[in-house]
């Protein structure tokens, strides 16, 4: 198996994935996409739950001991530890982490939580990634989603690499960062040539 480690460009996450080197990059990119997007709903959850603290107050003792409990092992799983130890994450633990989390919300109908749409609306305010827009970037490149990871890293299953997350935002960024650049060059060779022409015909 392939070890993907992957990171977002401000690398506020970091994960381990593993695939084989004839995965298709499209099947890579959907699954890294979800386990960041499953580990920003497990953040966001710690953050309104836990560290806030002041939901959890006036609640039932066993409710918030519970609830607790259920946030900090999805939060010790999906820690950047766990990258740190070479250990890969699954979406479906992720996942399984989120709906146990989401149960003892409910039940206990905390800030009034009481049927899972409500906790859906939870959601809407986070900064979630897009399969059609994010990127995949490894030594400079950009994995194409129509090509198998074989096609960049050869076929040996023992191969470590590095990929990055782009988000459109930051590709729009760095864009215009090139355009401006591209303008300034332009204009300095530009007035570089006239000034050796005025020079020229001020010497003849």
């Amino acid at each position: 198996m392939v070890e993907i480690q992957v990171k977002d460009a401000e690398e506020k996450q970091q994960f381990v994935y593993e695939c084989e080197c004839s995965e298709q990059i499209e099947e890579i990119a959907k699954d890294i996409i979800e386990i960041y997007n499953l580990i920003t709903k497990i953040q966001y959850l710690d953050f309104t739950f836990q560290q806030q603290q002041c939901p959890l107050q006036g609640c039932h003792e066993d409710v918030a001991r519970s609830l607790t409990r259920a946030l900090s092992e999805a939060q010790a799983y999906a820690s950047k530890d766990i990258a740190l130890n070479k250990r890969p994450l699954s979406p479906h633990v992720l996942r399984d982490h989120i709906q146990t989390i989401e149960g003892e919300v409910l039940k206990s109908q905390l800030m009034g939580f009481s049927d899972s749409n409500q906790l859906q609306k939870l959601y809407s305010d986070m900064e979630l990634l897009q399969e059609d827009t994010t990127k995949l970037w490894w030594a400079g490149k950009e994995f194409l989603r129509s090509k198998r990871l074989c096609d960049y890293v050869g076929k040996n299953e023992k191969t470590k690499i590095l990929i990055k997350l782009e988000k459109p935002s930051l590709g729009s960024a760095r864009q215009s960062v090139r355009m401006v650049v591209s303008f300034i060059l332009t204009a300095l060779v530009k007035i570089l040539i006239l000034d050796k022409g005025f020079s020229y015909e001020k010497a003849s």
